[in-house]
């Protein structure tokens, strides 16, 4: 596809009659299935509708209108107007004309998200910790490398954090090779680890529950686990599961860890908790390794970071879902991960207030004191797994806090329990499936009408761009396209495609904000291996690998802050190996990016063309 696409380019290039292609009009780089919507979006100051033509391979006109004014929009800065031109299902290569301004050219084709999906699989694969990433399955020999930390036996932090708050460690070590790097570091999180390998879980349960043939059974991805009969998206996804497992507390171990709240910058207090089936944080370096920095080079000591509620949590719901989902595939592993989510739920209960600080350098923090959601989360899975009225009744008890959900993320997990409440079959009544339907349906009609509110049309209609801001726009997308498989409402599928088609180019910079696919991809992202603006013998990212992308919040970095003040919200992001606030990788969004890219690829036989937008 990459071939093909230069192909395009040059040829459309020639027709245009001109050097490079404008970026006045913003489109999806990587094309349009021949049913879905087609939307672009032109910036121009001029208040009255302009003409527009789409154009064929040979510059003829196929399709020609005026644009929808839609005017000043405080995202990005621009006056912008709208076409749409969904009526063209023709396959082949096609431009967007507005006057002297030509867009990129893009393709309209059948299962155009196919290779996106494999390709963000596969960053977990070239992430994954203590295994050697072989040229075969990685895509080639610039993207293979030796084992990071191979042998990871790790003892608990002791002594002084940033704050000088005095750590007393504990007694024992754990075995906790394997799993996946988090981010552009090479810490490894239990939070971001559990909504990542939620999301993958989800997606083979999702499949599953379709009937059709999956389409990462095994074989179909490059994994050194093909041909052993288990599906490819499991594989992966147990690859991590293992790790968490492995950062679990051994029984009977006493742990000295802050308990509550803790006042900004005071002195931590600790004290003596049975942290038994409790989940540690993280393990990661004692401080932060400079860039570039080859896994297997690493020179820092690996450190288990204190057990943390949260943590543990997310370990006792990865763990069912787990449970239920090998249970006929492989029952000896399905017992493990279901004993270890009952000992870490009982752990939580037992520990409800156990906080991750924000006290250590080399690493990640990661913390959240509200932990309802995460509750709510971890008793839910449970409840579907078991079917034990216990955990029905700690569902209900916690049910308020999840009366309205939003998108997932790290910190904000109520989602997960309501998706799987509401779509893995369970004994909730007809009347309590149908209220964690509707909450979905209600949290997707709230993305659709923000799309009102949004200049370049997507279901994000604020002006607050987060780190990560992309994953938040792609959680939304997995949302809707729930709200799709629950209703059949085409609008929601519409919406899915809006928030994909911004990621691929649609958005005011006119950057495919992942590697390898679009006429302009994310290059430089922040990370310690795909460092090749760094040191040219170091690869640049294979393709598939996600931008967190445009951040007006979190500006911290030095890119960042040079831009501060400066930039409107859409557009404050470089593609720049420093800029971290803004352009580094993470599990937690890649994850997104397959199980969206997967949905889009889906056959839509039986299913209604586009309808008008409520």
């Amino acid at each position: 596809m990459l071939i093909r696409s230069a192909a395009v380019i040059i040829g459309a290039l020639a027709l245009a009659g001109a050097d490079t292609p404008s970026i006045a009009i913003h489109i999806n780089q990587l094309g349009f299935e021949p049913d879905s919507p087609k939307r672009a979006i032109v910036a121009d100051p001029a208040t009255a509708p302009l003409p527009w033509r789409l154009l064929d391979a040979r510059g003829e006109t196929v399709a020609k209108g005026s644009t929808l004014v839609t005017g000043d929009d405080a995202a990005s800065g621009d006056h912008v107007h709208q076409i749409e031109f969904g009526q063209t299902t023709a396959p082949g290569d096609y431009r967007l004309q507005v006057g002297d301004n030509v867009s990129h050219p893009f393709p309209i084709e059948r299962n155009i998200y196919a290779p996106l999906k494999y390709a963000a699989l596969n960053y977990f694969y070239q992430t994954r910790a203590g295994i050697a990433i072989d040229a075969r399955d990685a895509g080639g020999d610039r993207w293979a490398r030796a084992a990071g930390h191979p042998k990871e036996v790790a003892p608990c932090f002791s002594g002084m954090d940033e704050q000088r708050n005095d750590w007393p460690g504990c007694d024992y070590s754990l075995d906790v090779t394997g799993g996946w790097y988090d981010a552009g570091d090479q810490g490894k999180y239990v939070v971001n680890g559990g909504i990542a390998l939620w999301t993958l879980q989800n997606l083979y349960e999702r499949e599953a529950a379709s009937g059709a043939s999956s389409p990462f059974a095994d074989g179909k991805v490059k994994l050194p686990e093909a041909g052993n009969g288990v599906n490819d998206l499991l594989d992966e996804a147990r690859w991590e599961m293992r790790f968490l497992l492995e950062m679990q507390v051994p029984e009977g171990k006493h742990v000295k860890v802050p308990v509550g709240p803790q006042a900004r910058g005071a002195k931590l207090v600790f004290t003596d908790v049975d942290a038994s089936g409790m989940a540690h944080h993280k393990v990661a370096d004692r401080i932060w390794t400079p860039l570039p920095t080859i896994p297997a080079d690493d020179p820092q000591p690996r450190l288990l970071y204190p057990p943390s509620t949260a943590a543990t949590l997310n370990l006792a719901a990865t763990a069912a879902q787990c449970a239920r989902i090998w249970k006929t595939i492989d029952p000896a592993f399905s017992a493990r991960c279901l004993k270890a989510s009952v000992r870490a739920f009982r752990a939580a209960l037992r520990n409800p207030e156990i906080y991750a600080p924000n006290s250590f350098t080399g690493s990640g923090g990661y913390g959240d004191t509200n932990l309802a959601d995460e509750f709510y989360w971890a008793a839910a899975e449970l409840f579907v797994t078991t079917g034990a009225n216990a955990y029905r009744d700690a569902v209900t008890h916690m049910a308020p806090f999840a009366a309205s959900i939003s998108e997932p993320g790290w910190a904000n997990t109520a989602a997960l329990g309501t998706i799987t409440l509401a779509t893995i079959p369970n004994t909730l009544s007809a009347k309590e499936l149908a209220s964690q339907r509707a909450l979905i349906v209600a949290a997707a009609d709230r993305f659709l009408a923000e799309e009102q509110n949004s200049g370049y049309h997507i279901p994000f209609g604020g002006t607050a761009y987060s780190w990560g801001s992309n994953s938040v726009l792609l959680n939304r997308a997995m949302i809707l396209a729930i709200a799709n498989h629950i209703t059949d409402g085409a609008r929601y599928r519409d919406g899915v495609v809006d928030a994909m088609d911004y990621i691929l180019g649609r958005n005011p910079l006119n950057q495919s904000y992942i590697t390898g696919f679009g006429t302009d991809p994310m290059r430089n992202p922040h990370h310690r291996f795909w460092a090749h603006s760094l040191d040219p013998k170091l690869p640049s990212p294979p393709p598939g690998v996600l931008s967190g992308g445009p951040n007006s919040t979190a500006m911290t970095d030095d890119v960042a802050r040079t831009m501060k003040g400066k930039c409107a919200p859409q557009r404050c992001w470089r593609d720049n190996i420093q800029a971290f606030t803004m352009n580094e990788v993470a599990i937690n969004w890649n994850a997104p990016l397959v199980w969206v890219s997967s949905y889009l690829d889906e056959p839509r036989q039986g299913r209604a063309e586009s309808e008008p937008r409520r």
